[in-house]
């Protein structure tokens, strides 16, 4: 099992083919991106990794920020010794972390897509955080079982009932602390950092919205994208939060055409 810098991170594609990060949300775990990797992994080496306190990474509950996030992953990257500065594909916070990568080092990134992120937390979106916090305070399962709500369109939900109930089940056996998440949380309620700092990004930035995001209004995108200056707006008329699961082949190949 590869380790490096505290994180566990797995190659998909062949030595070569330019490098790819994927870097997940809140859940923080390599293996919400199963929907894409093969996909990808034919054009790129796509890079995943589980972010730290989460899954086969250091489970070390500590105090944590979207910047601290982002710096695993400029030391992981400087550990891995890349041949050539790596395209970055983030969702939700796991976006800010590729925009705080190419704010801490440039050198490192050529170009990232944020998915369904935003540069100040909506209101929307805090109070969702409010319900998910309260959730950790009765169970992990009660927190679970409230994930689809979030994440995917009502129509999904009703059609993958049955795979989201072994899904809640399987993720009980790796759920994390919830001081985990719940730092979690609070580094994404905190990161707000400014237009003066995301106009020093100087690398092309792809802001891909969901216009029927239950979690993280699609305006925010918008908004993100404007700050930056090679920022763009793109969007995805339906999907949810997690339009790489719900319609992938459509996010591959957004994917595919904004890294090239």
């Amino acid at each position: 099992m590869p380790i490096a810098q505290g994180l566990h991170y797995e190659w998909f594609g062949e030595e070569g083919l330019p490098p790819v990060v994927l870097s997940s949300g809140l859940g923080g775990s390599a293996d919400y991106w199963e929907p894409n990797v093969l996909a990808l992994s034919g054009d790129y080496r796509v890079l995943v990794y589980d972010h730290r306190g989460i899954g086969r990474s250091d489970l070390t509950v500590e105090t944590t920020s979207i910047a601290s996030m982002a710096q695993d992953v400029v030391a992981l990257l400087t550990e891995l010794e890349l041949d050539e500065p790596a395209g970055f594909v983030g969702h939700a916070i796991g976006g800010m972390i590729g925009l705080e990568v190419a704010m801490q080092a440039p050198e490192l990134v050529s170009r990232v897509m944020v998915v369904n992120g935003w540069a100040t937390l909506d209101p929307f979106t805090a109070r969702c955080f409010d319900v998910r916090e309260a959730l950790l305070g009765v169970s992990p399962q009660a927190y679970l079982k409230a994930q689809p709500l979030f994440l995917y369109p009502p129509a999904y939900v009703s059609e993958h009932d049955a795979d989201l109930f072994k899904w809640e089940n399987d993720a009980l056996d790796h759920f994390p602390q919830a001081e985990t998440l719940l730092a979690r949380i609070h580094a994404a309620r905190m990161w707000d950092p400014g237009a003066a700092r995301l106009g020093t990004i100087e690398c092309p930035v792809m802001c891909l919205a969901s216009e029927d995001d239950a979690l993280v209004p699609a305006v925010n995108s918008e908004k993100l994208a404007k700050l930056i200056p090679k920022g763009k707006l793109a969007s995805m008329s339906s999907g949810g939060h997690a339009v790489n699961v719900t319609r992938p082949d459509e996010f591959n190949s957004r994917v595919i055409d904004f890294i090239r």
